[in-house]
């Protein structure tokens, strides 16, 4: 047996190792398991683990250890093994370089326990150990399966700046419209009948081998979890509808809400508004969003705070927050849920044409909805409620709650129930953009032509920096500015641009000043 042969089986060795020990392979199923792997290149000379194998893995030097979870421990990471099991298979002539994330799938595919054992162990952790420590359990095997990629996600550049949290996803292609975006998320042929269907579970034809989902139980109804390959911030994911229903938010939305974080008290859960230019691309399956970090929002100020008479244990505050937000604070679950349907219903049939909002358009369609988002603190049950519109006219044919067209150079894409919250997530071209702005600063020179589109943030960035040519200083401008431009989009989607028009607002509804 050759030497690039030899490499090829050690590799596949270490990953079976791996997966005895980061992926609950049965020892029983280890020799089963390593033949799978085998014949999906008819590899029949294997000469015995002692002959080319390294020892087994243990969480060190094998395979890299990314940085800590939330509760402290080094979650561990295949990419290295990964990468040399490509490396050996394209030297070996297995197959060519474009088809080793292919087939890293395949094999951690076959190496992952399969949903029902997963399912089994989930409830298990939950039942000893509570619903949080679960969730760290199944978020650290998605990490370990290789699902959840978590290397190239802690690459990417992220800082806070005016009280909102910037990230640059290198991975996440840029989508300028919905409709780019939903036709970027459709399906050919039908089946699964969306990217978040269930039956994406496994699926080859998405490259959803290591897709491990979670059952999860909504007002009743069979929902299920899944963490986000790319995600936005720490344990992202999303709470799908087993059914393949269109999103909509109505009153049992705010329950199943409140259903998930009972469960589940350390994350928050919401939803995009269900209509298309202001959230998500896949409007036609009812999903919603969340995970294990507390997004700038959440932490917002109140501005004032309001009572209902027939509701006195529960509190609504206006935010001091760039866009047009309150929060529903109580420790009443069924407060929570009357009041904040007391005023999506009165916000979805808003009319206010002094300030520019219509609640249908000219054709009558619905142009008016509510993002809510739900979080458990110790002051009880706090439910965020976004206000949100997708009106368009001449001047803002993308939407005139939308980011406005000089800030399209940074942010294009329409603002979604993460980025309403303060957590952005700019495209990855602007690593590349503002690396030449850099340069071009740091040497004294005018604007280059190839990112001339940046005129605005350039001019703003000159003045701050009065000349100085610092690389750091520089740096941090453009940190600030990259927030500042953020801030001011957020402000394009506020739909009342003062907060005593929300105090208005409330006000017709009867809400009274504490």
């Amino acid at each position: 047996m050759n030497d690039r042969l030899t490499a090829v089986y050690a590799s596949i060795d270490a990953l079976v190792d791996y997966a005895l020990v980061h992926l609950d392979l049965d020892p029983r199923n280890a020799d089963w398991a390593r033949n799978r792997i085998f014949a999906l290149f008819d590899l029949d000379s294997y000469p015995g683990a002692e002959a080319v194998s390294c020892r087994p893995c243990r969480g060190e030097d094998c395979c890299a250890q990314g940085p800590e979870g939330s509760v402290g421990r080094a979650r561990i990471v295949p990419d290295a093994l990964l990468s040399a099991f490509r490396a050996a298979a394209v030297d070996c002539g297995l197959f060519e370089a474009q088809e080793g994330p292919m087939y890293a799938d395949i094999v951690m595919g076959l190496l992952s326990a399969n949903p029902a054992d997963l399912d089994d162990r989930f409830l298990l952790v939950e039942h000893r150990d509570g619903g949080m420590a679960a969730m760290q359990w199944f978020y650290d095997y998605c990490v370990a399966n290789n699902y959840v990629k978590r290397a190239q996600l802690d690459r990417n550049p992220r800082f806070d700046s005016h009280g909102l949290t910037v990230t640059i996803n290198l991975a996440k292609p840029e989508f300028k419209n919905m409709k780019k975006a939903a036709a970027g998320n459709a399906v050919a042929g039908g089946y699964p009948k969306c990217t978040i269907c269930h039956e994406n579970e496994g699926f080859a034809g998405r490259d959803k081998r290591t897709l491990r989902t979670l059952p999860v139980t909504l007002g009743g109804e069979s929902w299920f979890w899944q963490f986000s390959p790319y995600g936005y911030f720490d344990q992202h994911g999303i709470c799908v509808n087993t059914d393949h229903t269109p999103m909509h938010v109505d009153r049992d939305t705010f329950g199943h809400l409140l259903d998930f974080v009972d469960r589940f008290p350390g994350y928050f859960l919401g939803c995009n508004a269900a209509l298309p230019r202001i959230g998500g691309s896949v409007l036609a399956h009812d999903h919603y969003q969340g995970g294990g970090e507390l997004l700038p929002m959440h932490k917002a100020a109140t501005w004032s705070a309001f009572t209902l008479a027939d509701y006195p244990d529960a509190v609504v505050e206006i935010l001091d927050w760039p866009g047009t937000a309150v929060r529903v604070v109580s420790k009443n679950r069924q407060s929570i849920i009357d009041v904040s349907d007391i005023i999506r219903e009165a916000w979805v049939g808003y009319d206010d044409a002094a300030n520019g909002i219509a609640s249908h358009d000219a054709d009558g369609n619905r142009q008016s909805a509510l993002s809510p988002s739900a979080i458990i603190t110790e002051r009880g049950y706090e439910m965020s409620l976004i206000f949100r519109n997708n009106a368009i006219s001449d001047e803002y044919p993308e939407g005139v709650f939308h980011a406005h067209p000089e800030y399209w150079p940074v942010k294009q894409e329409p603002i979604g129930l993460i980025e309403a919250q303060g957590l952005f997530i700019l495209p990855g071209r602007l690593v590349d953009q503002l690396g030449i702005v850099e340069e071009a600063l740091a040497e004294g020179r005018d604007l280059p032509d190839e990112v001339s589109e940046f005129s605005l943030e350039w001019g703003e960035l000159a003045e701050t920096l009065a000349g100085n040519r610092d690389r750091e200083a520089i740096r941090q401008a453009i940190h600030d500015e990259l927030g500042s431009v953020c801030y001011r989009i957020l402000g394009n989607t506020a739909v009342f641009k003062q907060k005593a028009t929300t105090q208005t607002f409330l006000g017709s509804l009867g809400f009274a000043a504490r």
